[in-house]
């Protein structure tokens, strides 16, 4: 990307700095937006992997299409099945009617999976259905529903040692990952310090 194509980009969705490894991270979400390629990013918390899955759908020929963002890590392990997919009415204890899941309403649109490394084994497999054939059930129903979402997720966990220890699947690891983003830490761009400073002060 021309330089003054990346200083378009950082104003419009207000990113500070001109760490080599952050405008790298800029223009690989860029190039992988046209695709439909699933996309990981990872880096400390902090960072701003947010603005990475906002990139890429705006860049993306799903643009026109819903953008929602879903922190795996804020929904409990007992309802993240029906948060993700949905649920049919009468369920579970409390599902009083129908409701769509986050994979139904984004259809034709970008899903970013926030704090992937803290869905349920459970869920994971679910997820990975979904990554291999676009099919997924509602909780409490037996007929197989279909969407086509591009996912983005993000983490701050070393997914590989989470995979080694059994805490995530090594198969869905494989396929978050057909593209990687990498967001640098904070402490490794020293050359921006000033203009973060400035900023926030």
């Amino acid at each position: 990307m021309e330089m003054q194509e990346l200083q378009r980009l950082k104003n419009k969705f207000d990113i500070i700095g001109n760490d080599a490894g952050l405008n790298r991270a800029l223009e690989t979400a860029v190039a992988v937006a046209p695709t439909d390629l699933t996309v990981l990013i990872t880096g400390e918390s902090g960072v701003g992997k947010e603005n990475i899955p906002q990139i890429i759908h705006q860049f993306s020929r799903r643009r026109t299409g819903k953008y929602l963002a879903v922190n795996c890590g804020a929904i409990p392990e007992g309802t993240i099945n029906a948060e993700l997919f949905g649920h049919e009415k009468g369920a579970f204890t409390g599902a009083i009617g129908e409701r769509k899941g986050y994979f139904e309403d984004a259809n034709g649109g970008t899903l970013f999976l926030d704090e992937i490394a803290e869905l349920p084994l459970e869920s994971q497999a679910l997820l990975l259905r979904v990554l291999q054939s676009g099919e997924y059930r509602k909780v409490g129903s037996n007929k197989v529903e279909h969407t086509d979402v591009r996912i983005v997720a993000a983490t701050n966990v070393n997914l590989y040692e989470a995979v080694r220890r059994g805490k995530f699947r090594e198969d869905l690891y494989f396929r978050l990952s057909a593209a990687q983003i990498r967001i640098p830490a904070l402490r490794d761009r020293k050359d921006d310090i000033y203009l973060l400073f400035r900023k926030f002060t």
